[in-house]
């Protein structure tokens, strides 16, 4: 039996989602279904994903909606295998870590949330501050144990939860934290959710680029709705004084790039956590599956 669902929304790449699909092939023995959510506007996933059609069981999903989440939610409604992750389409995942992953859940059957770090390409940990020690997770601590590409959950959960947020995460105003909220969402509900600081998938990582100044206000924005919905108000004040500290150092040190970040993430903290309307809301439906 299949034993993962590996659900990737793809948009605007080529190159990067074929490595991806490579690093899925080379999981074997464990077996993985992925399922292309393909919110393009032509057909370049069709030319990626067809040297796959023999050498993986894949489904690929047309739709016309550029929202991470609402691709990552259709996808999940389509999946068939019991344990489902959510890998961006330039990700690459190293070898073993589905094995890894489905080690975690059969030797726990009460564990519904596995998470680990991002590495970056030179193999180093990438992509946010991460905890130093695995261990169970909770809502003081998932602030530092949580990505959306390194996300495994037992399907029923997903379902169960309603998928993610679909105001949250790319192509809303609100651009990061869908995986912390879905997270904060299962703990609240009491599932066992765990975080493995050796399992680990490759991202790019975008820290401290022209890119990542682009795009600090709108992922501060996500956190910023996420931490007002789940967070105490130290955690909350931490998330403000931290750029704060980063932006006075950047400005210290001459450093304009690191200065306009921090300055950009504390923006977009501010503005999600005065987002009174979007904090409140979050998925309270389950989500059907596709018979």
């Amino acid at each position: 039996m299949t034993a993962f669902s590996l659900i990737v929304a793809t948009r605007g790449r080529s190159a990067e989602l074929g490595q991806m699909l490579e690093s899925v092939v080379a999981q074997a023995p464990v077996e993985a279904e992925v399922i292309v959510v393909d919110q393009n506007d032509d057909d370049r996933v069709a030319s990626v994903i067809a040297p796959f059609a023999e050498r993986l069981p894949l489904i690929h999903i047309r739709s016309a909606i550029a929202n991470a989440n609402h691709a990552r939610n259709l996808g999940l409604s389509h999946a068939r295998a019991p344990l489902v992750l959510f890998p961006d389409d330039d990700c690459v995942l190293p070898a073993g870590v589905l094995a890894r992953a489905a080690s975690a859940f059969a030797a726990d059957p009460a564990l519904g949330v596995l998470t680990g770090p991002a590495a970056s390409p030179e193999g180093r940990l990438g992509s946010g501050r991460w905890r130093a020690q695995s261990g169970p997770i909770t809502l003081a601590n998932l602030w530092t144990s949580v990505i959306e590409f390194n996300l495994f959950l037992r399907r029923e959960v997903a379902l169960a939860l309603g998928g993610f947020d679909e105001a949250l995460g790319p192509g809303t105003p609100f651009g990061s934290a869908e995986g912390n909220d879905l997270v904060a969402r299962a703990i609240r509900r009491g599932i066992a959710a765990r975080y493995d600081h050796d399992l680990r998938i490759v991202h790019p990582d975008k820290r401290m680029t022209d890119v990542a100044v682009e795009r600090a206000a709108l992922y501060g924005a996500g956190l910023g709705v996420v931490l007002r919905r789940h967070a105490r108000v130290g955690t909350i004040l931490s998330f403000v004084i931290r750029p704060l500290g980063g932006l006075a150092l950047g400005l210290a040190r001459g450093n304009l790039l690191a200065a306009r970040y921090h300055a950009e993430t504390l923006r977009g903290r501010f503005r999600g956590l005065m987002a009174g309307e979007v904090a409140r809301r979050a998925p309270a439906q389950a989500l059907e599956a596709v018979a």
